[in-house]
């Protein structure tokens, strides 16, 4: 099946007792068993549930893969994932990373025993300083948030060694822009509350991989910890991945559209847009996504907080918040918002100036969204 069929029909078949179109929410913590040990091969609704069965199949169809988890949130999949390690055990990341990411690793994971090493992987040679025989994972955003550079996956698994794990957060570009694990990664996450679930209404998160062993491992990290989302938050999601792909093309439509607007814009110094044929990395994004996302960041010419603030607070129909993929537009300042618990150090290290903006291109009308642009530059 093509994505948009899968996206409406995988892992979801019409209620056999009523013939219900749509996958029931199944809002209980456990399950009646005719005898000690045998059921109907649900036991407990940590352990797993039937709405939450039907999301992982279908989490697994979209991203091509052969297992797919359900979490509660995307840094609940992210934390599983870090459960694989061991103490000792090394991971080289992307400079350029999510804030929620950073904290959790330099916070809590290290804590016992496990090392980062961030780095600017823009350019995939770069990982090979730092991969030693402790090293067991790469860890990828691409694209990067909020600089959107694009990692170049397949140049990542050219110099990265069978036996280490390399992970993609595909969060920003969607399984309908891109799927790496067709590009060489082993497991790809996403926080659903983003492009899957769509409608700013959901936390969520998941974890798509092909290696068996590992996904047992997975599941019994999912099941031990618990980690897991409830019924109703699983039924958005599915409902949200039914428009994945119309939202998606409307998001690059729109995007393409301000990008092109902000860099011929007086005021506006730079556009981080990998749509765009000046973003370094164009000619790799060409290659591995199908279009360029919803996401876009630029700085202003006054290159200062003051500045950044005083545009935002002119904005209307993009509403200044966290998060992303929405049907609505968003706008933040990641020095502040998203990426405040990085030392600002590190922060400028990965291209994150304290005048940076992060949009969040929604599916609103264009002219709409480009009006409110060119007032609030005015």
């Amino acid at each position: 099946m093509k994505f948009s069929t899968k996206a409406i029909h995988a892992g979801q078949q019409p209620d056999p007792s009523t013939g219900a179109i749509m996958t029931p929410i199944y809002q209980t913590s456990t399950y009646v068993q005719e005898e000690p040990g045998v059921n109907h091969g649900y036991e407990y609704a940590r352990t797993s549930n039937p709405t939450r069965t039907a999301l992982e199949e279908l989490l697994a169809s979209i991203e091509n893969a052969q297992y797919g988890f359900a979490f509660g949130s995307g840094m609940a999949a992210i934390d599983a994932i870090t459960r694989l390690l061991n103490p000792g055990d090394e991971v080289i990341a992307t400079a350029d990373i999510y804030g929620g990411s950073y904290r959790l690793f330099t916070k809590v994971v290290e804590r016992y025993g496990i090392k980062f090493h961030f780095v600017d992987l823009s350019n995939p040679e770069n990982i090979k300083q730092y991969i030693n025989e402790k090293t067991k994972m790469i860890w990828l955003e691409t694209p990067t948030n909020p600089s959107l550079q694009i990692i170049d996956i397949k140049g990542i698994k050219h110099f990265t060694p069978t036996q280490i794990t390399i992970v993609v957060d595909n969060t920003f570009a969607s399984p309908y822009l891109q799927n790496p694990l067709e590009l060489g990664a082993d497991i790809v996450i996403h926080s659903g509350t983003k492009y899957l679930g769509g409608h700013s209404d959901v936390i969520s998160g998941c974890v798509m991989l092909n290696d068996k062993k590992m996904a047992e491992e997975i599941k019994f990290i999912q099941k031990s910890v618990g980690g897991v989302p409830g019924p109703m938050d699983v039924f958005l999601v599915m409902r949200g991945i039914k428009t994945l792909a119309v939202r998606m093309e409307r998001h690059c439509d729109n995007a393409e559209k301000i990008a092109d607007f902000l860099v011929n814009h007086p005021k506006v110094a730079k556009v981080n847009y990998p749509g765009l044929q000046n973003h370094p990395n164009h000619l790799i994004a060409k290659s591995q996504m199908k279009r360029y996302g919803g996401m876009m960041s630029f700085e202003l010419k006054d290159d200062s907080k003051e500045a950044a603030v005083s545009f935002l607070k002119k904005c209307k129909l993009f509403s200044l918040a966290e998060s992303l993929g929405g049907v609505e537009s968003l706008i933040s300042h990641p020095a502040s918002m998203t990426h405040a618990s990085i030392p600002k150090e590190e922060r400028q290290k990965a291209g994150i100036s304290d005048s940076l903006i992060r949009i969040s291109v929604g599916i609103e009308d264009i002219e709409d969204l480009l009006a409110e642009l060119t007032s609030a530059l005015a």
